[in-house]
């Protein structure tokens, strides 16, 4: 989704930092593991923060905190939910005062296209999916399950996951996290 991403955001205030694959378990790893994974490195110095404070060196520096918003965009199948799950995880242990303080989201990527009529619609749960034929009455109509996010044209991917006016987000709280960290370790922990 990376390319597509980067075509589809606002350079002004928007950047894009894709992910290959999987990313390290930090709640496995050994520390020196974990700062020493390129994909986190690369990560720490995109957002601009950084270990350690004048009062604390294990405390995160958030005083070149670049962005206000910290978006992970995944796709909606199986593989996307399990990488949400890796990136809320390593957050939550690694970067836990960027989920306190409200700067951590989800954006929610659509299920269904519905076209009908020259307009594309999106779905993004089955309710959605009725209400929108529902409108639609016996309009003629396509109906598919939505592609990837690496697969969505630039203009799509900016209407269903970039545009602040349109897209959707949900704000990860820390209960949220520490629900995910615990079923993440129940799922693949020792």
């Amino acid at each position: 989704a990376g390319g597509t991403a980067k075509d589809a955001r606002d350079r002004k205030y928007q950047a894009i930092l894709p992910l290959r694959g999987k990313i390290l378990n930090v709640e496995k790893a050994q520390e020196h593991r974990i700062y020493d994974s390129e994909p986190i490195r690369n990560m720490f110095t995109a957002l601009g923060v950084s270990m350690g404070t004048e009062n604390d060196p294990k405390e995160l520096n958030l005083s070149k905190l670049r962005y206000h918003k910290i978006i992970i965009m995944t796709d909606a199948d199986v593989d996307g939910f399990q990488i949400r799950t890796l990136v809320l995880t390593m957050l939550y242990i690694l970067t836990p005062t960027l989920i306190d303080i409200g700067k951590v989201y989800i954006a929610e990527s659509p299920l269904f296209e519905i076209t009908s009529g020259g307009e594309t619609y999106f779905a993004y749960n089955e309710q959605e999916k009725t209400e929108i034929l529902s409108k639609l009455g016996n309009k003629k109509y396509t109906l598919q399950r939505s592609k990837g996010l690496g697969e969505n044209e630039p203009d799509m991917m900016w209407r269903t996951t970039m545009c602040p006016q349109t897209r959707r987000l949900v704000a990860v709280t820390p209960t949220d996290a520490e629900e995910t960290a615990k079923m993440f370790d129940v799922l693949l922990g020792d």
